[in-house]
């Protein structure tokens, strides 16, 4: 939005239409297209948006609707795709384009549910994005430069400077991305000794490869998981961190100081009420010896960032571990926290976690996602904009992280083309930007982003 021009300036929405589209998974999904009436050339606007679903869900995410019964196990979004049609647009009629906050409140009311269980957060979700980019349209500039104001637009909060993120990216998969083969969910790498968001990406793409080779020698077919990382052969789940070590020392990095690993342990499926069972390891753990394993593998490995090391019911224990790490490594709250501005300011009050991941499709609009950043940014958190395993070509969380200035992204792997379009769509930010862009890098990993 322009600084001189006020939401209802942008134009008014027209109509709302949705349709069942399908994920990277071949399940069903909602796509909704927002069309503006601008009054002025061209007269109409449109935007449109994917929502994506996720395989490993916190339980106090917002739920999505689907119908159940025999078709595609259930999962059809036929409902969702009707609301959207029926309720949803009949509302949204007539609103301010650029007003994100009242289009999302409207979304809200509408539902009337805590956790979108009527209308389904698919189908808001959907309606809430697709406005979004048909407000960025009407204002003839890219998303990203149109959510650099938050959700409110001039006067709620200073301009940000565009940032390009330091990619999280996936290269074994695990947990339920790939059938339970390990207990760890995702073997990642981040790149704090990139100069660029580009050089971020050449890096990886060297690592991934020498990870597949690695997969090949050791006679392991190199298929891919749900997130496009290499399907897991491994005899115990560390057996996978030294492979990643090996993969980053054979592409020709320093592990530690130009790539580092990040872990997604995602412990609430595999454990809870304190206990944890590692299936590939043989063994059961209580909170503290999970602990304490985390702790080995973070003095063994060049570890820099740790997701949900804790199920979501662990919250002493994650506490403890936070404490345990202090600043040397990312504590990221994913199911803990499920992009809950309320669960982020508890959690923080408890010392539990440092870091947030902001996932839209865990509350249902973009106002409630970016009301989670806020709390978390007051609570000295960092942030990470992340994708989900059922993803789709939208890339509006590409927009989302470099708008809002999050630092930080995580998308799947450098495979797949749900995953690469989200990793092009930044590199094509980057290069528009040239000499104007700011790259987080390793800034993010002291869990504050370049100062705004």
């Amino acid at each position: 939005m322009s600084d001189s021009r006020q939401a209802g300036d942008l134009g008014r929405i027209e109509q709302v239409h949705a349709r069942r589209v399908w994920d990277s998974r071949g399940r069903p999904t909602v796509e909704a297209e927002v069309t503006v009436a601008t009054g002025r050339a061209p007269g109409r606007v449109v935007g449109r948006a994917i929502v994506p679903a996720g395989a490993s869900k916190g339980r106090r995410e917002a739920l999505e609707l689907r119908d159940g019964g025999g078709p595609f196990g259930g999962l059809d979004v036929q409902r969702a795709v009707g609301h959207v049609n029926g309720e949803i647009a009949r509302a949204l009629a007539g609103m301010p384009a650029g007003d994100q906050a009242a289009i999302d409140a409207r979304l809200i009311e509408l539902d009337g549910t805590p956790n979108k269980q009527r209308l389904g957060a698919n189908a808001t979700l959907a309606a809430s994005m697709a406005a979004a980019q048909a407000a960025a349209a009407a204002a003839g500039r890219p998303l990203y430069e149109h959510l650099a104001h938050g959700i409110g637009g001039p006067g709620e909060v200073p301009r940000l400077p565009p940032l390009l993120p330091l990619p999280q990216i996936q290269i074994f998969g695990g947990g339920a991305h790939a059938g339970r083969r390990v207990d760890i969910q995702d073997f990642m790498v981040m790149c704090p000794g990139a100069a660029s968001f580009a050089q971020a990406l050449e890096w990886t793409a060297e690592v991934y490869r020498h990870a597949g080779v690695l997969m090949r020698e050791r006679g392991a077919a190199a298929g891919v998981a749900d997130e496009g990382g290499w399907w897991p052969a491994f005899d115990s789940n560390e057996q996978a961190l030294t492979a990643l070590v090996q993969a980053i020392e054979r592409a020709g990095f320093t592990p530690g100081e130009q790539v580092a690993i990040a872990l997604d342990i995602a412990a609430s499926d595999f454990g809870e009420h304190g206990r944890y069972r590692l299936g590939l390891d043989g063994r059961e753990l209580t909170s503290d010896g999970l602990i304490e394993l985390l702790l080995r593998w973070c003095e063994r490995y060049p570890i820099a960032s740790i997701e949900d090391p804790l199920a979501e019911d662990d919250l002493e224990a994650f506490a403890r571990f936070t404490q345990a790490v202090g600043a040397r490594v990312q504590v990221v709250g994913d199911d803990l926290l499920v992009s809950d501005a309320a669960l982020v300011r508890a959690a923080a009050g408890r010392g539990a976690a440092n870091t947030v991941l902001l996932k839209p499709n865990q509350r249902g609009t973009l106002t409630e996602t970016w009301q989670c950043w806020q709390a978390a940014r007051a609570a000295g958190y960092a942030g990470i904009v992340s994708a989900r395993s059922g993803e789709t070509e939208d890339t509006t969380i590409v927009d989302l992280a470099i708008g809002w200035g999050v630092g930080q992204l995580k998308v799947g792997s450098f495979a797949r083309s749900e995953r690469m379009a989200k990793w092009n769509a930044a590199l094509r930010i980057e290069q528009r930007l040239g000499a104007a862009s700011r790259f987080a890098g390793a800034s993010v990993l002291g869990r504050n982003p370049p100062a705004q």
